[in-house]
């Protein structure tokens, strides 16, 4: 009887030691973390955050007394919905945007807002807004550089105390009112036809220019109108499709005008021995 209550009392003992070390060995394993290396971990026991931030790697914590929450610090790029506002300038106009931002402090991550992602979306809609309101469509078009700088300047305050660091900032698409298209296009296009215009006017102004140095010099050097006739006649008989009606140059019937008159003295005598002759 003793032995059977020996053996009975041994062998709840190897019960109780096995239950003890599975309570160690559960406490042990159970309060061993794996934190990544684009992640920092918050430790929060008995609801109160500690002071020191987990770094990459395994880390202890206190089954059943202590928390540990994960907060990613990679660079999150986060698309801003279309957002319709109304341009300085009276203009109905649809803006997408783009932010991209990365936690900088995760204790304040952790602490000071619920849901950081989605309250860096909301203010960066309202903002985006308000930018779009001040600004006039030409800059929205063309002076993009000014705006990142004033939206990213409206997002940094408040996001600064979120612990949250703003990388970029950009305006990604403007989209415009049919109507709207259809009015820039025709000024364009007016644009446009007025320097062809002007360009036409200043290549017909240096052409006369041209045309009256050239006459001035003709003028002053009456060969030169001879030489240019002849590369004319040379220039239109290659082409070999024409006819070419060539004026008499005055300078010739000059020149025959004094071989062919007779002196003036001859000229008397020949009325003279005509009835002579008869």
């Amino acid at each position: 009887m003793g032995a059977t209550a020996g053996g009975f009392t041994g062998f709840v003992g190897a019960v109780l030691c096995g239950l003890a070390a599975l309570v160690a060995l559960w406490v042990v394993l159970g309060g061993v973390r794996i934190v990544n290396q684009v992640e920092r971990g918050v430790v929060f026991r008995f609801g109160r955050v500690l002071g020191r931030i987990r770094q990459p790697g395994l880390t202890l914590l206190i089954p059943l007394i202590d928390r540990l929450r994960k907060v990613n610090i990679q660079i999150v790029t986060l698309p801003i919905p279309s957002q319709e506002g109304i341009t300085r300038d009276n203009v109905s106009v649809k803006v997408d945007a783009v932010v991209y931002f990365r936690v900088a402090d995760p204790y304040k991550a952790a602490i000071e807002v619920q849901n950081y992602r989605y309250a860096t979306e909301l203010l960066a809609q309202t903002s985006l807004r308000s930018i779009i309101g001040k600004a006039e469509l030409d800059d929205l078009l063309s002076n993009r550089d000014e705006l990142h700088r004033e939206l990213r300047a409206l997002l940094d305050e408040p996001m600064i105390a979120w612990g949250i660091h703003i990388d970029r900032v950009e305006i990604k698409d403007v989209r415009l009112p049919e109507s709207m298209k259809r009015s820039m296009s025709k000024q364009a296009e007016a644009e446009r036809e007025r320097r062809a215009r002007v360009i036409t006017a200043d290549g017909e102004f240096r052409a006369a220019q041209s045309l009256a140095d050239a006459s001035t010099i003709m003028a002053g050097t009456p060969g030169a109108l001879q030489l240019r006739l002849l590369q004319t006649v040379v220039e239109v008989a290659a082409e070999k499709n024409s006819t070419l009606v060539m004026p008499f140059p005055v300078e010739l019937l000059r020149f025959f005008e004094q071989h062919t008159t007779a002196p003036p003295a001859q000229a008397a005598k020949i009325p003279q021995e005509r009835p002579a002759a008869d």
